[in-house]
């Protein structure tokens, strides 16, 4: 059986409405790959092709029939151009080294991850996580994944990036930084090192995951051009 006949017969299902986190006053559906579905580095690297997206060990994607906004994000590493604030990004962090490592409990990680949710989402449920959920949430069993760390020139932590590596690229599936930092733009540095990576490995693209239109969080993501947009079951390249 091929790819693309395992692809239509894995088992998917959809949630029910539920408030979307990125627009105001709409709901959304998600479809979640079976968490039961045996799954391969090789099926993975082709649901993120296909606009899927990797939560812990969950596969999911946006469902909703009436709305589109949700679409996937790549940069095609290649044809990138870096933009005025891309090279003052990776001027102000130089003196920056990234050592990849394997995606295991490290104390230091855990309290900066903490530490950047407390700061990005004060008095929520999710900026005080267990050592259990912050694994689970960047961690599977069935891919390569990496922990990319940043330090700077006096070996103190900046930041993590936590990267899967599928056959056609990087997908950048979270990366947590110092919030009090905001001038290194350390957020920046990682998708800009990811680039840098990929051409490295001679792989094609860096996954951002979704982008919104509309939503100020999810901006950043459409600065690097060009980049390609899934949709209609297609990537269309904006420049």
């Amino acid at each position: 059986m091929g790819r693309s006949d395992l692809l239509r017969r894995l088992p998917v299902y959809a949630t029910g409405d539920h408030a979307c986190p990125y627009l105001d006053g709409e709901t959304a559906c998600t479809w979640f790959v079976d968490p039961e579905a045996s799954l391969s580095p090789g099926l993975y690297s082709n649901l993120i092709r296909q606009g899927y997206r990797r939560s812990g060990s969950y596969i999911y994607r946006p469902g909703c029939e009436d709305c589109h906004a949700c679409q996937s994000l790549r940069i095609p590493v290649a044809a990138f151009r870096p933009r005025r604030r891309h090279r003052r990004c990776l001027k102000a962090n130089s003196g920056a080294l990234v050592q990849p490592l394997p995606p295991e409990y490290r104390d230091e990680h855990y309290r900066l991850y903490c530490d950047y949710l407390q700061a990005r989402h004060p008095g929520s449920e999710m900026a005080d996580p267990s050592i259990g959920e912050y694994l689970e949430f960047l961690r599977a069993d069935w891919c390569e994944t990496l922990f990319y760390e940043f330090r700077d020139e006096r070996d103190e932590l900046l930041g993590v990036a936590v990267t899967d590596l599928v056959a056609d690229g990087l997908s950048a599936v979270y990366t947590f930084f110092r919030p009090d930092l905001p001038r290194r733009s350390l957020g920046t540095l990682g998708i800009l090192w990811q680039i840098n990576e990929a051409q490295r490995l001679g792989l094609s693209y860096v996954y951002l995951g979704y982008w919104v239109a509309g939503c100020e969080s999810m901006r950043y993501k459409s600065d690097f051009r060009p980049h390609e947009v899934y949709t209609g079951g297609r990537w269309v390249t904006v420049d």
